[in-house]
């Protein structure tokens, strides 16, 4: 009897030690200071309570719309402290560059905060594990992976439509003005989704933590060959500007009738910004 008292009390163990654990938190009243957060959100079925820049996410972003329920907290660098703590978050999600403003963020809640981007590393990559990450402080796990998977498979979709396929390589840039962009090289988001298609960056040159430079836009004669893929908005007067601009009437590209004109889509966002992307690159090149 004392053996079979032993074994019962053996086996019971784990279950008193799992018992005895607080299960992790689950947050649902999510406040987002990052736009690629924000949409991460969206894709994985949770709607946050508020977002910081609301008018410019309309602007930048575009897609996934944020619904009309959630609330603007103003400038992402300095978010509204009075409304943010009148809604009451269980959680504030930040990205590095927003840490200056986690002693205040941490008054009110608690404060994750989650890179997209880092040194060395694929964007592409991470923000599948962000998803995940955001998938288990949810409690949506299912939804995160539903969404790294159908990424997955409209890439592998996207490619076999390609296969074949001579396309030039493409610069990917959005304009600072009439004569600057920032190009997007191969530490960018977009840079990743165009190569897991079989297509090319036209920009060999260096980019920065964000996987972009600035140029002139002289610079982007050095493939002679490649395609231009401009992303909204521009900046005022520019296409204007450009119309008449000898420079730009002269541009390889501009020349062979090599240009895309796309809507907002964030550059600097997750799988749900990848997914526009591609989107927009699948509607767009069959017209090629």
């Amino acid at each position: 009897m004392r053996h079979l008292g032993l074994a019962l009390l053996l086996a019971l163990l784990p279950h008193l030690a799992m018992a005895d654990t607080p299960a992790e938190p689950r947050y649902s009243r999510i406040a987002a200071i990052d736009w690629g957060l924000a949409e991460t959100l969206l894709g994985i079925g949770v709607t946050p309570i508020a977002v910081g820049g609301l008018e410019n996410y309309r602007r930048w972003v575009g897609e996934p719309v944020m619904p009309d329920s959630v609330q603007d907290l103003g400038l992402r660098t300095e978010p509204n402290l009075e409304l943010l703590t009148q809604l009451k978050p269980d959680l504030i999600l930040i990205t590095p560059q927003f840490e200056a403003a986690r002693p205040w963020l941490e008054k009110i809640a608690p404060v994750k905060s989650l890179a997209i981007y880092r040194p060395d590393s694929n964007p592409l990559l991470t923000a599948a594990e962000v998803t995940r990450e955001l998938g288990r402080l949810t409690g949506h796990e299912a939804e995160a992976e539903r969404l790294i998977s159908e990424l997955d498979q409209h890439i592998a979709a996207v490619r076999a439509q390609l296969s074949g396929r001579t396309l030039p390589p493409f610069y990917l840039v959005s304009f600072i003005d009439d004569r600057h962009v920032r190009v997007f090289g191969d530490s960018s988001l977009f840079h990743s989704v165009l190569v897991r298609v079989g297509l090319r960056n036209a920009w060999t040159g260096e980019d920065n933590y964000w996987g972009f430079n600035q140029a002139g836009i002289e610079q982007l004669t050095e493939t002679p060959d490649a395609a231009l893929i401009y992303f909204a908005p521009m900046p005022l007067n520019a296409e204007r500007t450009l119309a008449r601009s000898m420079l730009w009437q002269n541009m390889p590209f501009v020349r062979a009738q090599r240009v895309y004109a796309f809507p907002p889509a964030w550059q600097f966002g997750g799988l749900m910004s990848a997914e526009h992307f591609l989107r927009l690159l699948q509607e767009a090149l069959p017209h090629d």
